[in-house]
């Protein structure tokens, strides 16, 4: 007797599989970009059945979502749809997996701001800053450009998640800014819980000016205030104009923190984790251009160290 394979619509498979896997088991942010995948998988193949699935066409899927999203996007969707994939081979929905050698494309990407500063360029920024003896949202630049931290990782900080002994910075939650009454929440993921080091005078800075706050409230605002990104973004865009500097975000710090460190030889696996990056991946996959550089300048080495062997 031959096997039966799926015959539903792919598109409510995929949904099913989100109901299946992913609702109340990852953050609603993330829940969100499922959901929004499996909007455009119904617009772009709304009467693909599972069982009329193979490499050619997934692969005319991929490029239709192509003709109007960057590289970099297609990939996002790509990885979203393949996991459902995989579990369809697995449960025996699927004869073999359609994703296998799958090809991305993508349109011309659009000028975009710049990622990070550069060394120079940090460096006027941060002189700039003006960092009083009590905490404002000068020192949480200046924190996010020294730790790498996510915006939302730094809003959650307490006194009670800096170790004055260790020089380290816990990080085991985040704050939901997107609500109107923000909250703490868990890390966007388990690797994003870590322990991340800073220099001793940034500890004794922090250790003077959170003495006095209650232990388990956040340090730069009050629990009460509804905090916007889009401010403080405005307000870190203020500061690069004023200084004749890149105009970025405070993500670009995040960029501009793990930038520096590759520049200085300090190893992938070592920022990846620094940064609470699922696995070296990802970083490798933000910090292609810059590991591209490097990887250029250790031929050079590589050639120079091979002619002195005689």
């Amino acid at each position: 007797m031959s096997h039966k394979y799926s015959t539903k619509l792919f598109y409510k498979y995929y949904l099913d599989w989100i109901h299946l896997y992913k609702d109340n088991a990852v953050r609603p942010v993330t829940l969100n970009k499922y959901y929004l995948v499996q909007r455009k998988l119904k617009e772009l193949a709304p009467n693909l059945h599972m069982n009329e699935l193979n490499r050619q066409s997934y692969q005319k899927i991929l490029n239709l979502y192509a003709e109007r999203h960057e590289k970099t996007t297609t990939l996002d969707f790509h990885h979203h749809l393949k996991a459902s994939l995989f579990d369809a081979v697995d449960d025996g929905l699927l004869k073999a997996d359609p994703t296998r050698r799958a090809i991305i494309k993508g349109c011309s990407p659009s000028n975009k701001k710049l990622k990070y500063l550069n060394l120079f360029d940090l460096q006027t920024l941060l002189r700039s800053l003006n960092l009083r003896e009590e905490l404002n949202w000068d020192w949480f630049f200046y924190l996010i450009a020294k730790t790498g931290l996510r915006f939302a990782e730094a809003l959650a900080l307490t006194p009670e998640d800096f170790d004055f002994e260790k020089q380290s910075i816990i990080i085991n939650k985040s704050w939901n800014y997107k609500e109107k009454h923000g909250h703490f929440q868990p890390t966007k993921n388990e690797s994003s819980n870590r322990t991340v080091m800073v220099d001793l005078q940034l500890m004794q800075q922090f250790q003077v000016m959170i003495n006095n706050k209650e232990l388990n409230q956040p340090i730069f605002f009050s629990k009460e205030q509804r905090i916007y990104n889009s401010t403080l973004n405005q307000k870190l865009a203020s500061l690069c104009k004023n200084n004749d500097i890149p105009v970025i975000s405070i993500h670009g710090l995040r960029h501009t923190h793990a930038s520096l460190l590759l520049y200085e030889g300090v190893s992938i696996a070592s920022v990846a984790k620094r940064l609470g990056h699922n696995n070296t991946m990802t970083t490798q996959e933000t910090y292609i251009h810059i590991i591209r550089e490097l990887e250029n300048k250790d031929n050079d080495r590589i050639l120079h160290h091979l002619s002195q062997l005689k």
